[in-house]
Formats: structure tokens, C-alpha cells, sequence
């Protein structure tokens, strides 16, 4: 290969790098973050199924996508709408639930590092259970049960908690919710995979879940 064909690749790779950049914070200035009110606002059920609703998905999924996230509640958006999109992994395709509610939860559980689009650059171990069914409507209306295990339950789970106005804050141990907190209002960061809060000098590792 070339020195100029290789030179090319390299403008190319860095031109999709700052492209998809571009895209990222155009997506999360479009998500509510941690101060604003929505965020422990309790959402109505949907009632109308239709265009609009579709629209709005369709939305959720673009910023869910370009966000680089693993969901996203209606909420977020500052929309008080029972409504959430997400995805389990790089190759998994975009799912919504309309209405969500918890059918049924394991005992099992499990502490895992988790991120949220709402609270930018902090992390933290919550406990949920590794099983959970979920109950709902898809787009159109039509009644869903969906069973799910592991890191899609915990997606589930995390964005279910912020249509009932919880966040990851709520749901740590006071340790890591007073770093955090201290974090978020300095504009700095916090992750407990790391022994104290790092600022501009530093960088966390990303958390499991970033929703």
C-alpha cells in the first residue's frame, strides 16, 4: 500500500471520527440532564397510538443511536410520556415499549457500574435483579410480555426508573451517591472503578450501561 493511499485512509477514518462526534453532541444536547425537574417527574400513560407516536419513536431511536446509548426514556427528552426505546448490544436492533410495567422480578441479583445519558461523565454500582418480565404495548398498541435477562434487563430497568422519576443516583450506596453528586455540580467526573473523582487530567473507563 501507498504512503498516499494510506495518508487518504487516515483523513478518511479521522473525517468519520469527527463526523460521528458531531453527531454524538448534537444527539445529547438534545437530552435532558441532572438539575432539570422532568427528571424526577413521574410520566403519563400513552393513549394515542398513531403518527405522532411514531414520529416521536423514530426520534428516540436517532438520539438513542447517534448518542451512542443503550436507551432512552421519554423523559430524558422532557417528554412525560410512558414511552422507552432501547437496544442490548452494537448489533441489536432498536426496541420500544409503550406502557411498561414490571411483571415479575427475580430474586437473584446482581451490582454492575451503570452511566446515564442525563448524567454526564459519572457512573455507579447499582444492585438489580438478573431476571425481570416486562409487560406493555408495542407501537401500535397490540399487548407485549417481554422476559428478560441480564444486561437487557438491566436497560429495562434503568429506564423504566425514569418514567417513575428514579435515577442511578437513587439507587447506589450513599458513597457513591455523595461523590457523584459532588461531581455533577463541579463538572467533573466519578466512576467507582476509580479510587477518587477525576477531572479534566484524567479518564474514567466507560461504564457498562449508559442509558
Amino acid at each position: 500500500m501507498s504512503d498516499e493511499v494510506q495518508t487518504q485512509e487516515r483523513e478518511e477514518q479521522h473525517h468519520l471520527e469527527v463526523e460521528m462526534l458531531e453527531r454524538r453532541e448534537a444527539a445529547l444536547a438534545q437530552v435532558v440532564k441532572f438539575g432539570d425537574p422532568v427528571l424526577k417527574s413521574k410520566a403519563s400513560p400513552v393513549t394515542n397510538f398513531g403518527p405522532e407516536l411514531r414520529s416521536e419513536v423514530e426520534r428516540m431511536y436517532e438520539i438513542m443511536r447517534h448518542g451512542l446509548g443503550v436507551g432512552l426514556a421519554a423523559t430524558q427528552l422532557g417528554v412525560l410520556r410512558r414511552l422507552l426505546v432501547f437496544h442490548a448490544g452494537p448489533d441489536g436492533e432498536p426496541s420500544v415499549l409503550v406502557n411498561p410495567e414490571v411483571e415479575w422480578l427475580s430474586e437473584e441479583a446482581a451490582v454492575a457500574e451503570e452511566g446515564c445519558l442525563s448524567l454526564p461523565r459519572v457512573s455507579m454500582d447499582v444492585e438489580r435483579p438478573l431476571y425481570a418480565r416486562f409487560s406493555g404495548r408495542d407501537i401500535e398498541g397490540a399487548p407485549v410480555t417481554l422476559d428478560a435477562a441480564g444486561l437487557e434487563e438491566r436497560i429495562l430497568q434503568h429506564e423504566l426508573d425514569h418514567l417513575d422519576g428514579i435515577l442511578i443516583l437513587d439507587r447506589t450506596v450513599r458513597e457513591q451517591r455523595k461523590a457523584a453528586l459532588r461531581a455533577l455540580r463541579e463538572g467533573g467526573s466519578y466512576s467507582p472503578s476509580s479510587e477518587e473523582e477525576i477531572g479534566d487530567e484524567g479518564e474514567l473507563r466507560e461504564p457498562r450501561t449508559d442509558a
